[in-house]
């Protein structure tokens, strides 16, 4: 999807828990923008993530402080607060249908996992969030996303040409697999960035 001059602004979106944060994050939002001829990725911590109710998720305010330390050296990445600071569980139409107040007719480009967005149609309101943003869905190398994609468009016509797949080399690292790794006590160096390891380790996070 090449920008031309005369099209919109267009604004990445990364939401995600980021507990932690991870080079895999930063890869696919940095791959993304490059790939998309995006202005800007803007990060969104999730406040209260309905999906992960039955786990204990690391404090919002704490999460937040990690992604605003591993984006603090790019200008084209910026955090917001929106779901943080908003009431009751973070749910993506709601997230939307805001965006599109604060940064009125520019095109919006939502994020996420191959995966995760292969559980969309049940997604509060899923309908009206393909009319509303453009999915990047980001993929380890090697994992076919294609069949997916055309599946997609074969039962639901609507998301031809909302959906587009993404190849990121760094989505092998996950953040479970990060808190598992310190809950074992081993290290966790260049997974991801180091002033985010050097906060989780004053900070206490994820020991077992």
């Amino acid at each position: 999807m090449e920008k031309t001059s005369d099209k919109m602004d267009r604004v990445g979106i990364m939401g995600g828990t980021f507990d932690p944060i991870h080079y895999g994050h930063l890869v696919a939002a940095e791959t993304a923008r490059i790939e998309f001829s995006l202005d800007k990725v803007l990060f969104i911590p999730t406040g209260n993530p309905p999906h992960k109710q039955e786990h204990k998720v690391t404090p919002a305010e704490l999460r937040f402080e990690m992604v605003r330390q591993a984006i603090n050296d790019n200008v084209d990445f910026a955090i917001s607060r929106v779901e943080i600071d908003r009431d009751g569980p973070s749910y993506t139409i709601d997230t939307l249908k805001l965006l599109h107040r604060e940064y009125p007719g520019q095109e919006l480009f939502f994020i996420t996992g191959t995966d995760a967005l292969k559980e969309i149609f049940f997604w509060r309101e899923a309908e009206e969030i393909l009319r509303l943003t453009y999915f990047i869905a980001a993929s380890r190398p090697g994992f076919e996303a294609r069949g997916f994609l055309e599946q997609a468009v074969k039962e639901h016509p609507q998301v031809e040409g909302r959906i587009h797949s993404l190849e990121v080399p760094a989505l092998a690292i996950s953040s479970t697999d990060i808190r598992a790794r310190l809950q074992r006590g081993q290290s966790i160096r260049y997974l991801l960035p180091e002033t985010v390891r050097l906060f989780i380790r004053s900070q206490g996070l994820y020991k077992g």
